[in-house]
């Protein structure tokens, strides 16, 4: 029997370690794209977005709290749907990912050291990968410091911003500009800033009582990001325009600067810089553990699913992922060539909503058969418009996005077809 993780983290940490994935860099730099898409619509298409990540997060909670393993949604497909759904669901997630990893550690160095990006980004994954590897507790300490200097840092953007005399509340109106098709891009676009609450999932064998601590750091960290992002959507709105906000690519720094607050930029600069190292650590978390998952199974080599006896981490994944995340940040510049990562995210979490759909709520001795109907039917309304919205947002993307995304897919895929038909074959 595969070696557990130790069961360490209560809710604070897990909401904490949520919040260090969601309220990490993008929220930096998604807003200008978001605003070429919705123009005046930007808050509409957050709203959107805040709706599908909510459907999703209920559907990932109520999955961690009956499966509490490591690996997400990789486990909770392969056992409410089948083997391939789950590998396809843990094929997006660690190669997407993986990629992400990369594009993060680079954005780091862009922050930290423009001239020396790369060594920087390597740095920085060895440093994060080395406090990982000390044990999700220590993980769990930096992220604290991480989340606390961001949060300060936006608040400061929001108090200058809506303090200032450039603040005008009528551009928040939705005005002519605005389209169906820009608010679904742009929704799109906003809702990977809300996809780390399934960090808390993903680490569900570390999760003390995990039937009662997930669903109850999912909607608490889900719940936090929302107030902040739209604090921080209105505030930079309200002072650029949405043609302004479309056009930059520093909108915090941006807007701190004509709310008249120059001495703040610099700050902001520090905040994404500090921002990108949290959600690198993060992801770093989460990568390692479906890879873990998926290794115990046998789709990677199962030296990956060694646990260290000590740490009570997957020291080998970890080491391994570190690796690959070194090498691609040292080698290639992934900040803009990662589309396929948003479209496979919104894959993964379809497949989570799929899974919880098909969750059942029978009548037991403390729940009345009515109780009970009524609670299975809002399992299947939230996992169904969960679903429902990540199909549309997926395919809302860019072409170029969804076409990259396909075709990782479809090579995930035939590699699970490849190894199915050589198992077959060598079976007696």
């Amino acid at each position: 029997m595969a070696q557990e993780l130790r069961r360490s983290l209560g809710v604070f940490d897990a909401v904490v370690i949520g919040l260090g994935s969601m309220v990490g860099a993008g929220i930096f730099a998604a807003l200008g794209p978001a605003a070429r898409a919705a123009g005046s619509g930007l808050l509409l298409g957050l709203a959107l977005a805040a709706v599908v990540a909510y459907c999703n997060a209920m559907s990932s909670a109520r999955l961690a709290a009956r499966y509490p393993a490591s690996g997400g949604t990789y486990v909770y497909g392969r056992e409410r749907l089948g083997e391939f759904w789950g590998y396809l669901a843990g094929w997006a997630f660690v190669v997407g990912k993986t990629a992400s990893c990369a594009a993060m550690a680079l954005t780091v160095g862009a922050y930290v050291w423009p001239g020396q990006a790369h060594a920087v980004a390597v740095a920085a994954v060895v440093v994060l990968t080395a406090v990982n590897y000390g044990g999700v507790q220590k993980s769990a300490w930096l992220t604290r410091a991480i989340v606390a200097v961001v949060l300060a840092v936006l608040a400061a953007v929001v108090v200058v911003s809506l303090g200032s005399g450039a603040a005008d509340f009528g551009r928040l109106d939705v005005g002519a500009d605005a389209s169906a098709g820009g608010v679904l891009q742009a929704a799109g676009l906003l809702f990977f800033a809300f996809a780390g609450y399934a960090r808390i999932a993903t680490l569900g064998e570390e999760v003390r009582d995990p039937a009662r601590t997930i669903p109850r750091a999912i909607p608490l960290a889900l719940g936090i990001a929302l107030v902040v992002y739209v604090g921080i959507a209105v505030s930079v709105l309200s002072v650029l325009g949405a043609g302004e906000l479309g056009r930059a690519t520093a909108p915090l720094t941006d807007a701190v600067r004509a709310a008249g607050a120059s001495w703040l930029a610099p700050v902001v600069r520090v905040g994404a810089a500090v921002a990108a190292l949290g959600s690198l650590l993060a992801l770093i978390l989460g990568v390692s553990r479906t890879t873990l998952a998926m290794a115990r199974d046998g789709h990677l080599p199962g030296t990956l699913a060694a646990v260290h006896p000590r740490f009570q981490v997957p020291h080998h994944a970890e080491l391994a992922v570190g690796a690959v995340v070194a090498v691609v940040a040292a080698t290639a510049d992934l900040r803009g060539a990662i589309g396929f990562s948003s479209f496979g995210v919104l894959v993964y979490y379809a497949i989570a909503n799929a899974s919880a759909w098909t969750l059942s709520s029978g009548p037991n001795r403390d729940t009345p058969e009515r109780v009970a109907a009524a609670r299975a039917m809002t399992v299947r309304v939230t996992a169904g418009c969960g679903l429902l919205g990540c199909l549309v947002l997926a395919f809302a993307l860019p072409v170029s996005s969804v076409l990259a995304g396909a075709a990782v897919l479809a090579l995930g895929a035939a590699l699970y077809g490849v190894r199915k038909v050589s198992r077959s074959r060598s079976a007696p």
